[in-house]
């Protein structure tokens, strides 16, 4: 029965569209899916899961912000978030066809697949508007740098000795604006693409939606999605089959299981890399706390593995 499936929400990490060193070409990214997608049609063929994917962007906004900047004598440049729903469609685009060809080539070609373009509400009254500090976009010499913060109002910052680039806010996801959408889509045995790279930041002003420049961690939206949706399972692939502590050390050890408690301890002990693995442990304890049954952490390769419980690091509250 359809009702008894449980519903999963994979969040994809950037390793599953682009890999380090290469060019981003069409062709890459389309291969790179294409493995991707395959791991996330075996999921469907064991029957036993609905799916819900979120994906990240990086690569792919910052590629259409250089083409913002290279283009804007020929033709007018977009904001930020406009860039991030471009990225959407992008991306989703990818995922939807090759999903759609490797379940019909399995008999399952009557499953419906969708891309939702997804607005994700944020506070206006977040610190993070005071405070940004996410580089997006090109690099710029100091005097391209604080031209652009003249004219634009562009908040600026040196970048590790790599040149200057633009620092924008990362506001905490507060709702997922398309969750009943997506809810009726996956209750119709759709396959849903929703909230890539973090979501299109909104903010609500007198009553209506209104984008505003800025980068939503996507393993935070990604959570969002998954308690917004009433997914059961969060599950977040990476480029390690499991989390860690000591990394790197003698003494390293993978985690097979962790507590709320004990993922909490760790990471006040510091064994997470912030902006790294600290984040999708943080989004793994806020989907656990909200009610969801279980949070995975693993490499793409594992996850159907994972999902049964033979690989990976599984988050439960005790």
């Amino acid at each position: 029965m359809e009702g008894v499936k449980k519903t999963v929400v994979v969040a994809l990490g950037g390793n599953a569209i682009l890999q380090p060193g290469q060019k981003g070409t069409f062709e890459e990214q389309m291969q790179n899916v294409y493995l991707t997608c395959e791991q996330l049609a075996h999921m469907v063929e064991s029957g036993k899961y609905r799916v819900v994917v979120t994906h990240g962007n990086g690569p792919q906004v910052g590629n259409i912000l250089l083409q913002n900047e290279v283009g804007k004598d020929v033709a007018a440049p977009m904001p930020l978030y406009v860039c991030g729903a471009e990225s959407q469609g992008l991306i989703g685009y990818m995922i939807q066809q090759n999903l759609v060809n490797l379940l019909a080539a399995q008999g399952k070609g009557d499953i419906p697949v969708a891309t939702v373009v997804t607005q994700v509400v944020v506070d206006k009254e977040d610190p993070a508007f005071t405070h940004p500090t996410k580089p997006v976009g090109p690099f710029y010499s100091e005097e391209e740098a604080k031209a652009l913060e003249s004219e634009k109002g562009y908040d600026v910052r040196e970048d590790a000795g790599r040149g200057w680039r633009r620092v924008v806010p990362s506001p905490d996801p507060i709702e997922i604006f398309e969750k009943a959408a997506i809810r009726q889509l996956v209750e119709a045995r759709s396959i849903v693409i929703a909230s890539g790279g973090g979501g299109i930041p909104v903010i609500r002003e007198n009553g209506k939606l209104e984008g505003v420049d800025a980068v939503i961690d996507k393993d935070l939206a990604g959570e969002r999605l998954a308690v917004d949706v009433g997914a059961a399972i969060f599950m977040v692939l990476t480029d390690v089959d499991s989390v860690r502590i000591n990394y790197k050390a003698p003494d390293e050890k993978a985690l097979r299981t962790m507590t709320v408690a004990e993922a909490k301890r760790y990471a006040e002990e510091g064994h997470f890399a912030k902006g790294s693995m600290e984040p999708k442990v943080r989004a793994a304890i806020r989907f656990v706390e909200s009610g969801g049954e279980k949070a995975i952490i693993t490499s793409l390769s594992q996850a159907v593995a994972a999902l049964e419980g033979q690989a990976g690091t599984t988050i439960t509250k005790s």
